[in-house]
């Protein structure tokens, strides 16, 4: 079985930094940067850090190591300078579907019963806060999903 992945995973946000630094700093010197070196410049707290990172991008075939001598990280797919901005949106729009998000949940925690369509549509909504980068609210939000889907699942066992 072969150690190459039959399809290559866009790289996470943290993964996308690193593979940045790395492929700026072969540019720069010629040669690819130590653990340690990665460490410091993305600011990672231990080498343990960066190898785990270093190994999960040469799983995903982002990164490559010639012959597990030091300095042997080569970038398998071309980095961008400016990272591709499909999913972006302006801090306006983030504020107004956050706004929005916070409306729809206290429409659905004033009704006595509400319908369960409408906390299927509350979790949609905080999916899409995920897959707009905007993970921070997502997380604020799944509490108050678990308290209502409790509060729900009560009151239509009563």
């Amino acid at each position: 079985m072969s150690d190459e992945p039959s399809q290559v995973i866009r790289p996470t946000k943290k993964q996308q930094e690193l593979l940045t630094f790395i492929d700026g700093f072969i540019q720069e010197h010629g040669y690819s940067p130590s653990y340690r070196e990665i460490m410091a410049g993305c600011r990672y707290n231990s080498v343990a850090t960066v190898a785990l990172h270093v190994g999960n991008l040469i799983k995903r075939g982002h990164l490559e190591k010639r012959d597990n001598s030091a300095r042997s990280l080569e970038v398998v797919t071309k980095v961008s300078a400016k990272p591709l901005a499909i999913n972006a949106i302006k801090a306006s729009e983030e504020k107004w579907l956050i706004d929005l998000i916070e409306a729809k949940f206290k429409n659905i925690e004033d009704f006595a019963k509400p319908p369960k369509k409408d906390l299927d549509g509350l979790y949609v909504l905080v999916g899409a806060l995920r897959v707009l980068g905007i993970d921070g609210a997502a997380q604020g939000f799944l509490p108050k999903l678990a308290i209502l889907k409790d509060k729900l699942k009560n009151e239509y066992e009563s």
